[in-house]
């Protein structure tokens, strides 16, 4: 069975129907404003430093809280310097049931580890299950090409200067291993989700309008 991307996986665990969508149409173009926000995740050294480059920046809170989490980071983080100045970027990964780009690879203390920029809000804490499956989905394809164990991704938010290093453990993989098994059996459109906020931002949200109820049950 072909092996699927990161984004249909993550697609898959936030709404089979949208995945459903996506492959009938083909793939759809990253929207513009997302490069400019990634291209902040290779620029962090400079934004700590260079006050026209932060003042110019696309990020989304306060520009002296931004520099305060960078600096938060810097001294926590011990993959710092990895993520600051990654070994690649934009790393084509294909594994055993994953393919798909890692934003970064990083020389990490323990080995390699793959990063994933995301251009949105970070939850309060932790990732969003959805981008948790598209990390483990990397991890597992950076660790089937190295022929070793990788246990750990990270996820980056540079427009908020968030950064969040997952473990690849036991619930994660079975989040993950649950995407995989739904993008393998879509073959037609399943029903629609039961979150009406997931709808909202859908680019298929006036396609996916079908009745999930019959005329006789609304009557009754």
């Amino acid at each position: 069975m072909p092996t699927h991307t990161f984004r249909e996986l993550e697609t898959a665990a936030y709404c089979p129907r949208k995945l459903y969508y996506r492959r009938r149409d083909g793939a759809s173009e990253v929207p513009d404003e997302v490069e400019p926000v990634r291209r902040l995740a290779l620029d962090y050294e400079r934004l700590l430093t260079d006050d026209a480059a932060l003042l110019a920046a696309p990020i989304e809170i306060d520009p002296d809280a931004y520099r305060d989490r960078l600096r938060g980071l810097r001294e926590r983080l011990v993959d710092w310097d990895g993520l600051a100045a990654p070994a690649a970027t934009d790393a084509y990964l294909e594994g055993k049931d994953a393919r798909g780009i890692a934003h970064k690879v990083i020389a990490g203390k323990d080995g390699p580890v793959p990063s994933l920029v995301f251009a949105g809000q970070p939850p309060e804490d932790g990732v969003w299950e959805p981008q948790t499956v598209r990390l483990v989905a990397a991890a597992k394809a950076l660790s089937w090409e190295r022929e070793r164990d990788i246990d750990v991704a990270y996820a980056e938010y540079p427009a908020y200067g968030v950064i969040r290093r997952i473990e690849v453990n036991t619930r994660r993989a079975g989040v993950y291993r649950r995407a995989v098994r739904t993008a393998d059996s879509i073959d037609g459109p399943p029903g629609r989700v039961r979150n009406d906020a997931k709808c909202t931002p859908c680019e298929f949200s006036d396609d996916c309008g079908v009745k999930t109820r019959s005329l006789r049950s609304m009557l009754r």
